[in-house]
């Protein structure tokens, strides 16, 4: 059973038959594709595992079908006999040691091994039955001992003749086999061949070299500073950037492959007395390093320490202390009831319980509390970290108020630099933005300064920060204008809408204290003039935005008492529509708050010119307010009430704009404002009067007309008001409350989670400005690949953490390679050539030694790279032989002498590797090959063979 188990594989696999092909060209076994095919077979109850290791051949290749030659080899034995393809860097051990293109290992499954010899003959008798019943020509191997050992027995066969794969294992290589001369004589022995002379042997060496001792070449990167606080810099990094590079040398080891890839008997000596396989006169060099495991990386720790934040459970206040807001006695600081404390009786002038008094106050008591050495940040280095974050604190002019020189925007790259629009891709923020200089600064403290509590700490202060500057209207510096940018973090949005609320509120007490000095001699008449509170209002100069408009109530703004006087007039008016009422009631009404007129526009039945009003910003929302907004219109149902009432929930805007429009526009009707608000349902047509005269006709669209339509009951309700003396749609002091509660309930592992894509966008960059350097092909692909897949990734509001990781894992990565790069570049004096010609040739080499497994040396020993590689190893040498000699000088306690006579040091180390392959073919004596038919070899046993002397194949042992 297990025999025919074998054979249907075999024919299942299409390895029936005649192998053809034809012969490799040189190199193929490195740069061709290796492929593999497995299946499971079973002996009784003991599992194997067969597979199928073979060389990818194209299309052309497999096609081509060669004419079939009497007597010719197998495939495998002629892949036996070419020389094109010996010891390839990177391939099966079989493949390097018998120089095949195709075979099949039978192994034992689940980590099992075949130790008796008994079941090893069992097995090869098994599969030499299966080969022969099926004429598969392909190798065929068992593996035995145990799979470290590496121990394969096998056998090919084909039309006529069989080979035997054979191999031993000796724990110390007996003398005779040290060199060339012992292992031709045990080769020759094994052949048996009657012949006089014998046929020649050729031969292939390789010797392997390895320099372990890297001393004169110091690793040139010292990791920073820590200590060092020097012209803003912290732990000798400047502050916004991340630190790079590998902290010990990430090339452990470089392997020197001395080959001399074709030899004849008799051309060279190597005997136990003497050698001539001198590495430095071997025609053919080749090089391989082996890299250090996991070396230590600046960027990569950088990345690891802030994400594991991420998994943090602690609050600040945890972290920090529950005193740290709290005060003795009745004065209780506590930021989170301020709003409350405001509201309740008090026997103190209310503008000395202000929220910012009580916030300056917890801030002093946080450090009464917490003593000079406690603090987790001294002072200088929070001072530095909130002045690079800050850097318009510095820049206080006389009166106390703040410079504000284009800080509140940053300086913006060019909108089609690639590297500035990541954040986009990322999610992050802007690289010169307060948020991503924050990450940066986090990222520091928590790797150098403090850790977890160094990052509450700062977290803490820039809240206080943010409160500050909400309650005395500074703007915060490093965001760009404008609403909440949705392309970027959370937080950032949430920074963004607080600078919405100062603008506003800055514009509003601006305009307040400007009330009564700063009329413009060309605005438009005042309020009717009634009531004290309305005489103090005037309607700025025509063009003014809304941000410059005054309020004269307090922050909670409403519609004033005095609209009620308008009742009768625009609202009345508003609610009948008819032309001949807006006529007569529009005498009593002037208009209020126009910014200019409509172009040719003019009202439809007054005919007066139609000016667009000064209308309220919409509301600006990040994006949580957004979703949370889609929810609450989501639950109110498809029900009329609940249509209705979404309707009405989404058209408060609209009714501020009517509102607006009908205080600009007295006597205006609907048709009018749906002209300038939204003209595609506005329909006009020329028709021909009963004059015969061709006027043109407007009318409103069907979707105005519907019964029960938004727009008319909206105009049905507005009052005319102008923008100033409406109820605010962007409540500011509410939204910054709510963003300030927002900032302080956030725990360290949330802001690291907010703040992740902002550090990942800035090793990205960190890596890209880094590989310019060196150029290294290599990593371009793998930086593209990184962006792709962070850009998936970070998309999403909670990414999972193993995606998360192997971000981080690719990046550093990335970080080992380039390290890698330099430290081979200051190994091989790359920067110090002064050969131009020279320097290309040894960074193309380098090069090569980061992407491919083994590179060949350009003439050897004696090119620019050979010589460099000769004296690394001869310094390595001397180094390593007086550090002998000054350990046994110092035991011996022998006389310094010593030194002059110790004996001279050798260029190279013993070799650590030694690989030889021998070749011969001996040809059949004429009478046996005449004698005996071709169908007889089979029968025949290899001892019959060579007691015949017509054994003709190519053995090899290992």
């Amino acid at each position: 059973r297990f025999i025919s188990r074998i054979e249907e594989v075999l024919n299942d696999w299409k390895l029936i038959g005649i192998s053809s092909g034809k012969p490799l060209e040189k190199g193929v076994y490195t740069t061709g594709a290796w492929e593999e095919k497995s299946d499971e077979i079973s002996f009784a109850d003991f599992r194997f595992s067969i597979t199928h290791h073979y060389l990818a051949q194209g299309p052309n290749e497999k096609d081509a079908k060669e004419e079939l030659v009497e007597d010719a080899l197998p495939l495998p034995m002629q892949d036996l006999l070419s020389m094109n393809n010996d010891f390839p860097p990177r391939a099966h051990c079989l493949v390097r040691w018998y120089g095949l293109r195709e075979f099949v290992v039978i192994a034992p499954a689940n980590n099992e091994a075949v130790l008796s010899e008994s079941k090893c003959n069992l097995l090869l008798s098994s599969v030499s039955i299966a080969l022969g019943n099926t004429g598969c020509q392909v190798p065929l191997f068992v593996q035995i001992h145990h799979k470290w050992r590496r121990m394969y027995v096998g056998e090919c066969q084909g039309p006529g003749v069989r080979t035997d794969f054979e191999m031993v294992h000796l724990r110390k290589v007996p003398n005779q086999y040290t060199h060339l001369s012992g292992l031709l004589d045990v080769f020759k022995s094994k052949i048996g061949c009657p012949l006089t002379p014998l046929p020649p042997v050729s031969m292939a060496i390789r010797l392997t070299y390895v320099l372990q001792d890297w001393q004169q070449y110091f690793w040139p990167q010292q990791p920073p500073d820590i200590d060092a606080l020097v012209g803003g810099e912290v732990g000798g990094l400047e502050f916004g950037k991340l630190p790079f590079g590998a902290c010990e040398d990430p090339i452990s080891e470089l392997h020197l492959a001395t080959t001399w890839p074709h030899l004849t008997e008799g051309i060279i000596v190597d005997n136990d007395v003497y050698s001539d396989l001198d590495p430095v006169q071997a025609p053919q060099w080749s090089v391989r390093v082996r890299k250090a495991d996991n070396p230590q990386c600046l960027l990569g720790d950088f990345l690891t320490e802030f994400f594991k934040l991420c998994r943090r459970k602690e609050s600040t206040e945890e972290i920090l202390g529950r005193s740290a807001f709290e005060e003795e006695g009745k004065d209780v600081a506590d930021i989170s009831h301020a709003l409350s404390k405001l509201t309740e009786p008090a026997p103190v002038p209310i503008h000395k319980l202000s929220v910012t008094n009580m916030v300056h106050s917890a801030k002093k008591k946080i450090r009464k509390h917490r003593g000079v050495d406690e603090s987790p940040l001294n002072n200088e280095v929070l001072n530095a970290i909130l002045l690079f974050l800050f850097p318009d604190a510095a820049d206080k002019l006389t009166d106390g108020s703040e410079s504000r020189t284009s800080i509140s925007t940053g300086n913006n790259p060019p909108a089609e630099n690639e590297d500035y629009n990541l954040f986009s891709q990322f999610k992050s923020a802007p690289s010169d933005s307060l948020t991503y200089k924050l990450a940066l600064c986090l990222c520091m403290i928590n790797f150098y300064h403090g850790g977890l509590k160094g990052v509450a700490h700062l977290w803490q202060e820039f809240v206080l920060e943010m409160r500050y500057r909400w309650e005395n209207n500074y703007l915060i510096p490093g965001l760009a204008s404008g609403p909440p940018d949705l392309r970027c973090c959370l937080l950032h949005q949430k920074l963004q809408m607080l600078n919405c609320c100062i603008e506003r509120k800055k514009a509003r007490d601006e305009g307040r204290r400007g009330n009564t000095s700063d009329r413009s001699p060309g605005a438009s008449s005042g309020d009717a003039g009634k009531g004290a509170d309305h005489s103090k209002e005037t309607d700025k100069e025509v063009g003014k935005s809304w941000e410059s408009w005054s309020d004269s109530e307090e922050e909670f703004f409403e519609c004033l008492s005095d609209t009620e006087d308008l009742k009768g007039n625009g609202q009345e008016n508003g609610k009948k529509g008819g032309a001949k009422e807006a006529n007569k009631e529009s005498v009593n009404i002037k208009p209020e708050g126009r910014l200019h007129p409509h172009g040719k526009l003019t009202l439809l039945h007054p005919g007066e010119p139609l000016y667009i009003p000064i209308t309220q910003e919409p509301a600006p929302m990040t994006e949580d307010l957004l979703e949370e907004q889609s929810e609450v219109l989501a639950k109110l149902g498809t029900s009329a009430e609940g249509a209705h009432l979404r309707a009405r929930m989404q058209s408060a805007c609209l009714l501020s704009d009517m509102e607006s429009f009908k205080a600009a526009n007295p006597g205006c009707c609907l048709e009018d404002f749906v002209r300038w608000y939204s003209p595609r349902d506005y329909i006009e047509e020329e028709v021909v009067d009963e004059k015969g005269n061709v006027v043109i006709k407007g009318e409103l669209s069907a979707r105005m007309k519907i019964p029960s339509n938004m727009w008319v009951e909206a105009w049905e309700t507005a009052k005319p008001v102008p923008a100033r003396r409406q109820k605010r749609l962007f409540d500011d002091t509410r939204e910054a409350e709510k963003v300030l509660h927002y900032l302080v309930v956030q725990k360290p592992a949330d802001l690291a989670r907010h703040l992740l894509p902002c550090i990942i966008h800035a090793a990205v960059l960190k890596v890209k400005e880094e590989e310019t350097l060196d150029d290294i092909s290599s990593v371009k692909k793998i930086i593209k690949q990184i962006i792709s897949h962070s850009s998936k990734v970070l998309r999403f509001p909670n990414p999972e953490d193993k995606k998360l990781e192997e971000i981080i894992a690719q990046i550093m990565s990335v970080e080992a390679i380039i390290a890698r790069a330099r430290s081979l570049k200051a190994k091989f004096g790359v920067d110090k050539s002064e050969n131009e010609e020279q320097r290309e040739d040894l960074q193309r080499f380098v090069n090569s030694l980061l992407e491919q497994p083994e590179v060949a040396v350009v003439g050897a020993g004696r090119g620019p790279a050979g010589s460099i590689i000769h004296k690394l190893f001869v310094n390595a040498q001397r180094a390593s032989a007086m550090t002998a000699l000054d350990e046994e000088v110092r035991r011996s306690g022998s006389p310094e002498e010593r030194r002059l006579n110790a004996a001279p040091v050798p260029d190279f180390p013993p070799p650590t590797g030694r690989e030889v392959i021998l070749r011969t073919t001996v040809p059949r004596p004429a009478p046996y090959s005449k004698a005996l038919p071709q169908r007889m070899y089979s029968v025949l046993t290899k001892e019959d063979f060579r007691l015949a002397g017509a054994f003709s194949a190519d053995t090899t042992f290992f």
